[in-house]
C-alpha cells in the first residue's frame, strides 16, 4: 500500500532520528558561580471583562486577546517575550558550548530506509548538518546514488520542508509536497524525473494528505480556502478527497468525496500498489475510521463500504489478488491482520490472517516476497515476525536490543526488503531482511566516536497512584552515583493511542554525558498496550495520565536517581498538557518544566485549526458531563499563586495544529502568578510549526537553548 497509514493521522510526533559523541570527558576545571539571572517580565494587558459561561459555572479569560496572533498587540507581545527570553539564555555561561558540542554530535551521515518506484530505488539521506535530508536515487542497492530532490533549495533558511510524496507507477512522475514555515498546509508540486523538469501543475490548500497516483493522476485531500489572516487559526472543516489530472488547473479537479452535511469529517484517498483499488478512509477524530473502497479496472464502479461508523481503527496494507489486507483494532485491542473480498466485503464474511496477540500490540505490516513482515510492541518496544500468507509464524527477526523498527518498505515480489531500527543508544541504522532466508544483513549505519558501551538502558515498572504497573525507560551511564545528585529529565506523551518508544537523540547524550539521565514514562493513554491502555486515559479518565506520571517522578526520586532540585520534565503537544497539568498539580515535585508546543486551554481548544478532532481523547467544554473533567485539570485554569519550578515554554508562530494562544495564555497566567524565584519563560520560534519539518539549525539551537536551562536552574555544572 502507499503510505495509507499516514491519511488520517492528524495528530502525531516528531522524533529525532539523531547521534552522538562518547560521555568519556573530563569534569570541569573550575567551580562555576551560580548567579541569579534577572528577568522582567513584559507587561500583559489584562480584560476582566471576558468571561465565559459553561453551565452556570463562570470562567474569566482575560488574556483572550492573545488568540489574535496576527494583531500588531499581540506580535509586540511576541516580540518583547523574546527579548526577555532570549537575553536571559544569553546569559548562561555554557549555553555556547553546549551547542557547539551538540553541533559535533548531530554532525554523521543519516540514511533513511530505501524503498523502490519504478524500478529504481529511492533514499533520503542528510550529510550531517543538512537543514533538510536530500532524495536520492540508484538502479541498485549498491550502485552510484544520483540526487533528485533537495528541499535545502526549498528556502534559503531551510524553513521549506519535503512533506508528502509519491511515484507514478511507471516511474517517471513525482509528486511531491512542501510545507512553508512548519505550517500543516500543504502545496503539492510534480516533477518530470525523465527531463527534470518541473511541470506547471501547482495544488493549493492541502492539509493531512496522503498523494495517491492513479493513471495519469493522483488523489489528495483539500479543504475550502481559509478567508485572509486566519489560515493558521481557523477551523478546519469540509475536508475532501480530489483526483488531479496532470497538465490540468486545480480549478478542474474532480471532487472524489465528501460529505457537506458533516463539515468536522474528513476523507484521505490510497491506491493499492497495483492502483487496482482506491481506497477512502473518513475521519472526524484521532481514533476510529471509517473505510470504503472502489475497483478503479471497473467502469463507472460504486464506493463499497467496509466500516460505517468510527468506532474502530481499520487501515489497508495491501491487496492480495481480490482482496484487501486490513489491519484493524475491531474485536482485537491490540489488533489483527484480517483478509475481506472484494467482491463481498460484508463483516460476516472477513477472514483473520494474523489473529490478536493478547500480549503484544500490532502495529504495522507490509506485504514483501510472498510474505508478512508484522512490528509489534513488546513492552513498548518493538518486535519483528514473519508470516506467511496463510498466516503461520515463520520467524521471529532478532533485533540487535531494546529498540524501535520503522518502516518496513518492500515490494510482494521481490525478495529484498528493509527496515530501519533505533535505540536510546543507537542512531537510526538501515537493515536488510532476504525474504527467501529470512535473514537480516547491516545495509547502512552511521560512522561516529561514540562509545554506547559506556552507558545502558534499563526498564523499570512502578505503581501508579491506582496501582496500575506502568514501565519505564531509564538511559544513564553504566556507572552513575545513585545519590540523587543526577539531573534528570523525564519525558511523556499519554495520549491519542500513540506509543512512546526508544529512539535516539543528540540532546539526550548530552544530557547523560553530563551524569544526567534520560527517562521516558510509558503512561495510559498511548498505545504501548493497545486500546484499553488508551482508554484508560481519555476524557474523563485522564488525570489517569497525570498520576502515572507524577508516579514516574515521585519513583526517580525514591529510588534515588535523582531529586526534586534535580528534576525536570518535558513533553510536547499532547505532551505539553501533560507537564502543565502536572507543574500545576505538583509544583514542588519539579525543578524545572518544558511544556513545548501544549495544549494548555482544554476550554477552547476544540475552537481553533483541527483541535474538535481531539475530542475523543480529551471531550469537550460545550458537553456537560464533560465540562467539569476539563477545567478540573486544564493547565491554564489550575494556576494560582504559588511557587512554580523554572519553567521554559516553547511554541512558534506557525504553529497551525495547537495554535500558539494556548503557550500565549498560559506564559501570561504563570507569569502573572509565580511567587517564586524561578523563571517563567516562554520561547517563540518564528517561521517554524508543531515540529515536523523544522531545519537542523533551528533544531540545534532549540536544543541548546533547553539543555542549557535546565542544567543552569539546577546549579549543574557541565564537562565542555
Amino acid at each position: 500500500m502507499k503510505r495509507f497509514s499516514t491519511v488520517y493521522l492528524v495528530f502525531s510526533l516528531v522524533l529525532l532520528l539523531t547521534a552522538c559523541n562518547s560521555g568519556n570527558k573530563q569534569a570541569p576545571s573550575k567551580t562555576m558561580e551560580f548567579t541569579k539571572i534577572p528577568v522582567t517580565y513584559p507587561a500583559t494587558r489584562k480584560d476582566t471583562s471576558v468571561t465565559d459561561d459553561y453551565f452556570g459555572t463562570k470562567i474569566k479569560d482575560p488574556y483572550r486577546w492573545l488568540e489574535d496572533d496576527q494583531s500588531d498587540e499581540t506580535k509586540d507581545w511576541v516580540q518583547k517575550q523574546n527579548v526577555v527570553t532570549f537575553g536571559y539564555l544569553g546569559q548562561i555561561p555554557y549555553r555556547e558550548k553546549i551547542r557547539t558540542r551538540l553541533e559535533q554530535i548531530w554532525n554523521y551521515e543519516k540514511f533513511g530506509t530505501p524503498f523502490k518506484e519504478g524500478g529504481k530505488y529511492y533514499f533520503f539521506k542528510n550529510d550531517g548538518l543538512q537543514n533538510q535530508s536530500v532524495l536520492y536515487v540508484q538502479d541498485n542497492p549498491n550502485s552510484e546514488a544520483k540526487m533528485v530532490l533537495d528541499p535545502n533549495t526549498f528556502s534559503p533558511d531551510g524553513t521549506t520542508s519535503l512533506g508528502e510524496l509519491d511515484f507514478s507507477k511507471d516511474g517517471r512522475y513525482l509528486a511531491y509536497s512542501i510545507s512553508k514555515g512548519g505550517s500543516d498546509w500543504r502545496t503539492i508540486l510534480v516533477k518530470d524525473l525523465q527531463t527534470g523538469l518541473m511541470l506547471p501543475d501547482q495544488i493549493e490548500w492541502v492539509k493531512f494528505s496522503a498523494i495517491a497516483w492513479q493513471g495519469n493522476g493522483f488523489y489528495y485531500t483539500r479543504f475550502p480556502q481559509p478567508v485572509e489572516g486566519a489560515a493558521l487559526t481557523a477551523a478546519n472543516k469540509f475536508g475532501a478527497v480530489y483526483f488531479h489530472q496532470l497538465g490540468t488547473e486545480q480549478s478542474a479537479d474532480k471532487l472524489i468525496y465528501g460529505d457537506k452535511a458533516h463539515p468536522d469529517r474528513s476523507f484521505g484517498a490510497a491506491t493499492t500498489d497495483d492502483e487496482r483499488f482506491l481506497c477512502v478512509v473518513g475521519w472526524e477524530s484521532t481514533s476510529g475510521n471509517t473505510l470504503q473502497f472502489k475497483d478503479l479496472t471497473k467502469d463507472k464502479a460504486a464506493f463499497m463500504p467496509i466500516a460505517t461508523t468510527f468506532e474502530k481503527d481499520f487501515a489497508v496494507v495491501d491487496n492480495i489478488e481480490d482482496k484487501l489486507l486490513i489491519l484493524t483494532n475491531h474485536d482485537a485491542p491490540n489488533q489483527r491482520l484480517i483478509l475481506v473480498n472484494t467482491h463481498n466485503p460484508k463483516q460476516e464474511n472477513w477472514e483473520t490472517l494474523v489473529p490478536e496477540d493478547t500480549a503484544d500490540v500490532l502495529q504495522g505490516a507490509a506485504v514483501c516476497g510472498g510474505k508478512i513482515v508484522c512490528s509489534y510492541l513488546h513492552d513498548a518496544s518493538s518486535a519483528l515476525r514473519v508470516f506467511d500468507l496463510q498466516g503461520k509464524l515463520l520467524k521471529e527477526v532478532k533485533l540487535p536490543e531494546i529498540g524501535t523498527v520503522g518502516g518496513v518498505s518492500g515490494k510482494k515480489d521481490e525478495q529484498q526488503a528493509f527496515f530501519s531500527f533505533t535505540s536510546f543508544l543507537r542512531p537510526t541504522t538501515i537493515y536488510s531482511l532476504d525474504m527467501n532466508s529470512l535473514e537480516v544483513k547491516v545495509f547502512k549505519a552511521p560512522k561516529l566516536d561514540f562509545n554506547p558501551d559506556a552507558f545502558t538502558t534499563e526498564q523499570v515498572w512502578y505503581a501508579s497512584k491506582d496501582g496500575t504497573k506502568v514501565p519505564m525507560f531509564v538511559t544513564r551511564k553504566k556507572n552513575i552515583a545513585f545519590d540523587g545528585s543526577n539531573p534528570t529529565l523525564l519525558y511523556g506523551y499519554g495520549g491519542f493511542n500513540i506509543s512512546v518508544t526508544p529512539a535516539f537523540n543528540p540532546s539526550r547524550i548530552a544530557l547523560i554525558e553530563n551524569n544526567g539521565i534520560y527517562a521516558v514514562a510509558n503512561i495510559r493513554g498511548g498505545g504501548e498496550f493497545g486500546e484499553k491502555w488508551h482508554e484508560a486515559g481519555t476524557k474523563c479518565r485522564k488525570q489517569n495520565v497525570f498520576d502515572d506520571f507524577i508516579a514516574a517522578a515521585e519513583f526517580l526520586v525514591e529510588k534515588k536517581y535523582t531529586s526534586s532540585e534535580r528534576l525536570a520534565i518535558m513533553g510536547g503537544s499532547n505532551g505539553g498538557l501533560l507537564v502543565g497539568a502536572c507543574m500545576t498539580q505538583r509544583p514542588e515535585l519539579f525543578k524545572v518544566c518544558f511544556p513545548a508546543v501544549g495544549v494548555l486551554d482544554m476550554l477552547r481548544y476544540h475552537k481553533f485549526t483541527i483541535g474538535y478532532a481531539w475530542a475523543t481523547d480529551y471531550g469537550r467544554s460545550d458537553n456537560k458531563e464533560e465540562f467539569p473533567c476539563l477545567v478540573k485539570y486544564s493547565p491554564l485554569h489550575n494556576i494560582k499563586k504559588t511557587a512554580y519550578p523554572a519553567t521554559l515554554i516553547t511554541t512558534a508562530d506557525h504553529d497551525d495544529r495547537v495554535v500558539p494562544a494556548h503557550s500565549f495564555k498560559y506564559a501570561a497566567t504563570l507569569q502573572e502568578h509565580q511567587q517564586g524565584d524561578n523563571p517563567t519563560l516562554i520561547r517563540i520560534e518564528t517561521s517554524a510549526g508543531h515540529g515536523a519539518g523544522k531545519p537542523t539549525s533551528k533544531l540545534l539551537d532549540e536544543a541548546a537553548d533547553i539543555l542549557s536551562f535546565m542544567l543552569w536552574n539546577m546549579k549543574m555544572q557541565v564537562i565542555y
